[in-house]
């Protein structure tokens, strides 16, 4: 959606009004990242119509293939004109380096508009899905681009997420009821809309993992420890009045003391969020209805 609505926020900037964005009000990720790719893009178009050389940018990635047994993981450089890119994203230039300088570079992407998930992998030190990640235009330094740190490299910028989907998995994200009173009468499940609003900030998650493995106590614990990504879905589902498993559901992770209390309220995943969610708060409001004996 930002790459496609860029124009009109090129135009916004030009006119003054690079604040307002409001088809993204209430996503604080998404105004900041707008911002700055407009601004970006501005600061570039100047720069190329005075001197077009200024415009290569270098961006130095993660590389490693399991099937070169002699090259040891490296970072390689490339040289990427911003003028000539297709976006103002970081998955942009990523996509223009496996099409005009190395084929072989191998990372995962699908939607493009911050949905999937697919992307994620760490920018600059900072976790994030590239499609969302605007470029730095600065460029007297590099951008470098590595894998989601403390998880296993299958290839390239490409990590193994198998335990991770799996830990999603264990909580159960479906509904689950005791009574279906509604379904066998062919009815839905009817929500108020103050019911509805409890769900915002929870459904909106994209299992990018980007905040499971910004998280220390992840990286010590993984195999124990469910993460902030699993954990913000299970509160999902017990915040969720159409689900009757609530109190069961928060039994469940606090039986095992690590899956849940070993968090430390570090709140990297909170942090790095590219949806501007709060694993945190809602490991911590888990942590509540368990020692209060709800819901």
């Amino acid at each position: 959606m930002l790459r496609r609505t860029l124009p009109r926020l090129l135009a916004s900037a030009k006119d003054g009004g690079i604040h307002n964005f409001p088809s993204l009000r209430g996503h604080p990720a998404a105004r900041a990242n707008a911002r700055e790719a407009a601004e970006n893009q501005s600061a570039l178009a100047a720069k190329g119509a005075s001197k077009p050389t200024t415009t290569v940018k270098e961006f130095r990635v993660y590389r490693w293939n399991p099937d070169s047994t002699n090259r040891r993981p490296h970072l390689q450089s490339y040289r990427v004109d911003l003028a000539t890119c297709d976006g103002p994203m970081v998955l942009d230039a990523l996509q223009k380096i496996k099409s005009e300088h190395d084929t072989t570079l191998a990372f995962r992407r699908s939607c493009r508009e911050g949905i999937c998930g697919s992307c994620s992998m760490c920018i600059d030190g900072v976790n994030t899905v590239a499609c969302l990640k605007p470029i730095d235009t600065d460029t007297s330094s590099p951008t470098v681009i590595t894998p989601l740190p403390h998880m296993f490299v299958v290839k390239d910028l490409v990590v193994d997420l198998t335990s991770f989907y799996q830990q999603y998995k264990s909580v159960e994200p479906w509904l689950k009821r005791k009574t279906r009173t509604e379904a066998a009468q062919g009815r839905e499940y009817a929500q108020s809309p103050e019911e509805r609003r409890r769900l915002d900030g929870l459904y909106e998650c994209i299992l990018c993992a980007c905040c499971s493995t910004a998280c220390p106590s992840y990286w010590w614990n993984s195999e124990e420890f469910l993460g902030p990504a699993a954990l913000l879905h299970a509160y999902r589902w017990v915040s969720d009045s159409r689900d009757e498993f609530g109190r069961e559901r928060v039994q469940a992770l606090a039986e095992g003391w690590d899956r849940l209390y070993r968090c430390r309220m570090i709140k990297s995943c909170t942090a790095t969020c590219p949806k501007s969610l709060d694993p945190a708060a809602a490991i911590a409001a888990m942590e509540s209805l368990h020692q209060l004996g709800k819901p």
